[in-house]
């Protein structure tokens, strides 16, 4: 009698030897470091630049980075520094005019869909208005919806300082969109 051999295919992202592949990995997790990347920047092609960027510091000491306990972790950081450290770069070098002329895409758009696009293009501005710490703060905590120990582990920063960037960027955002109620 024959013995029956069971075949385990290996983790999705891993090889034989265990850790993920660089390849698999960013198949795995690429969609998701650039909606990051997207809430940080504001913009597609700046968040593709992001996080083109931080991949290809990874790509070098991958080997190190997929032993580590927490590799998307570390990579979300690598996201953030390469935001950071672009958006240092920009301040530098770049002018920003008051008003940009594009498409309108309002004038196509039925009553209803155009006032929720109103709102969602009045918030992003808000949020875009905001101090980066304070962005980053916000989009971690809301949009990526990480803990304030996270956030403090992803940015360097304590966790009371968090919490207060997250608080004064809330607030920030209520003011700009009209949500606070002067004392009556």
């Amino acid at each position: 009698m024959g013995t029956i051999v069971e075949r385990t295919e290996p983790r999705v992202g891993s090889t034989p030897s265990g850790p993920p592949g660089f390849d698999d990995w960013v198949a795995a997790r690429g969609p998701a470091l650039l909606r990051l990347a997207y809430t940080l920047t504001g913009g597609a092609t700046d968040a593709e630049d992001v996080v083109q960027d931080a991949l290809s510091r990874a790509l070098p000491r991958w080997s190190k980075i997929s032993a580590m306990a927490d590799v998307d972790a570390y990579v979300r950081r690598m996201v953030v520094n390469a935001h950071t450290s672009r958006w240092r770069r920009w301040r530098r070098r770049e002018t920003p005019v008051e008003q940009v002329y594009d498409v309108d895409t309002a004038a196509v758009m039925d009553d209803e869909a155009r006032i929720e696009h109103d709102e969602r293009r009045r918030i992003w501005a808000a949020c875009r208005a905001l101090p980066e710490a304070l962005r980053t703060a916000v989009v971690l905590r809301y949009y990526e919806q990480l803990e304030y120990a996270e956030i403090a582990e992803l940015t360097g920063v304590r966790e009371g300082s968090v919490r207060s960037r997250v608080s004064r960027g809330l607030a920030a955002l209520r003011v700009e969109l009209g949500e606070v109620q002067g004392d009556e």
